[in-house]
């Protein structure tokens, strides 16, 4: 058997991507070049490595358990991952088998003669029985709420990972943005049993020509009225494309991956920010840079609209930036989280905004002062994503109190009244690290995804569980349709699913 540094550093980097450390991914891919690897991606299946070790594990434990005349016996404790790598713990693992195997060798036959001791009697009456043990805690979902298989409609197509779902908020178009360097476009509206499918690939020029990108389209957002959709690539490079999957423009301002992009509500404005620790205004109607903001120290991660022409920015610099249009220097900055800030998202009046970190925090903050209004701490690892509920003063849902979503790698998902600053619910039935929420339009049900290969529904009056679905790969996005009819998801084997739920 032989393999390649490629082959190793090539695994090294899909690893790191399915488990969300996107921008060590990225510093990683650069300094082992990965792209001039002539590994194809796609054929290689998610969760490889750990496949791979797996089976080292297990052989292992194999040469272990089997003794030198080809007998075997069972290995007592499994092996960490650690202990097969040092020869001396395999070694005194060896020796302990081999004198358990003695030891059984040398152990009197059982008889069934009278040497045997008797049984004890039974207990009387008046003696206590022994209380029953505890049950064991799982994380089984009642089978009355499991969504079954004819119910979903899997979408297959992408040829790898697929990171990023939304849907159009005017028709029941959803589109997707995968590793595979295409976005497509499905039509769930006709024939949702075999929808219509488009495919955006993401191109660039060489040799003057265009060829594959071969990047991770890593961000997707409709604009208002669902005529346009804009995608970003780790190419660099950001696209408006239309409705019938033709490309409308391309927006070539940052130097290095694009990590999360936005439409303004009025649709004349695109916002990205990226691995180049920039943030960009785009004109929407010409494709041009309007104005570059370069106030982060370390990479852009997420941005969000507060207004048509203001915004916030976060970043690995642990820094919060709110920014405006013509204005040359930020017109407040939060500083107060430890570690890096992933996402940020401005509460529905535009008047909080929400962040969480790799500290395992969330902060609410005001544009009224400079320290954060409320420090939430109650997970134990890293938050990934938060969401806003559509409820609320100024929403269409005005009579329902106004609460926030915030999923982590700990596998729960936490409601919280932000006016209160304390946590209502916590949902705990997901396995591994959940990477997604999303609210119905209504406010009354919250989607959640994990990379247990579960969509859970839950009702965010009660907390509890109402509907799941259980995929074929690690959901990395829920999102919900306009009319709050259908759930979609994308996941890391390369499919896309939808939930009608009018049909349960």
């Amino acid at each position: 058997m032989s393999f390649s540094s490629d082959e190793v550093n090539f695994l090294v980097y899909r690893y790191l991507q399915e488990s969300g450390f996107s921008h060590s991914a990225y510093t990683f891919g650069i300094e082992s070049h990965i792209s001039q690897s002539n590994i194809n991606g796609a054929l290689v299946p998610p969760a490889a490595l750990l496949s791979i070790l797996q089976k080292g594990l297990q052989y292992t434990e194999a040469e272990i358990s089997i003794g030198e005349d080809g007998s075997e016996q069972r290995l007592g404790e499994s092996l960490s991952l650690i202990d097969a790598v040092m020869p001396e713990v395999v070694a005194n693992r060896q020796n302990m088998q081999n004198q358990q195997k003695q030891a059984t060798k040398t152990e009197p036959p059982e008889t069934n003669g009278t040497t045997e001791e008797p049984a004890a009697p039974p207990p009387t009456t008046t003696a206590a029985a022994a209380p029953p043990p505890p049950p064991v805690e799982t994380m089984e979902v009642d089978q009355s709420i499991e969504i079954p298989a004819s119910k979903a409609t899997v979408l297959r197509g992408h040829e790898s990972e697929v990171f990023i779902c939304a849907w159009n908020p005017s028709t029941d178009l959803l589109a997707s943005g995968s590793g595979d360097s295409t976005a497509r476009i499905w039509d769930m509206s006709d024939n949702p049993s075999n929808p219509n499918q488009l495919v955006l690939r993401h191109c660039i020029q060489k040799g003057g020509t265009e060829v594959p990108s071969n990047k991770d389209v890593t961000s997707l957002d409709w604009n208002c009225d669902g005529t346009l959709l804009a995608t970003g690539s780790y190419d660099g490079y950001a696209r408006i494309w239309r409705t019938d999957g033709l490309l409308a423009s391309t927006l070539g301002q940052h130097k290095g991956p694009i990590f999360a992009l936005k439409w303004n509500k009025r649709g004349n404005y695109i916002l990205s920010a990226g691995v180049d620790k920039t943030t960009i205004i785009w004109d929407a109607a010409t494709g041009q840079c309007t104005q570059q903001f370069s106030f982060h120290s370390a990479p852009a991660l997420d941005v969000d609209w507060q207004t048509n022409q203001s915004f916030a920015s976060c970043s690995t610099d642990q820094c919060i930036h709110v920014c405006k249009l013509g204005v040359d220097k930020p017109l407040k900055s939060f500083q107060g989280h430890t570690n890096e800030v992933n996402a940020i998202k401005w509460d529905p009046q535009g008047q909080l905004l929400a962040s969480c970190s790799d500290d395992m925090t969330l902060k609410i903050w005001s544009m009224k002062q400079d320290t954060c209004v409320h420090d939430l701490q109650a997970h134990s690892k890293e938050i990934y994503t938060i969401k806003w509920s559509p409820t609320g003063t100024g929403t269409q849902n005005p009579n329902m109190n106004l609460i926030l979503a915030s999923a982590s790698f700990d596998s729960t998902v936490r409601l919280w009244d932000v006016e209160r600053g304390v946590c209502i619910h916590t949902l705990t039935k997901h396995t591994e690290p959940v990477y997604s929420v999303a609210f119905s339009p209504d406010g009354k049900f919250l989607a959640s995804g994990s990379f247990d290969k579960c969509v859970h529904i839950w009702s965010t009056q009660s907390g509890q569980l109402v509907h799941s679905y259980k995929g074929t790969g690690g959901i990395f996005e829920v999102c919900w349709n306009s009319r709050g009819s259908k759930v979609g998801a994308s996941a890391s084997d390369g499919s896309v699913f939808v939930l009608d739920l009018r049909k349960l």
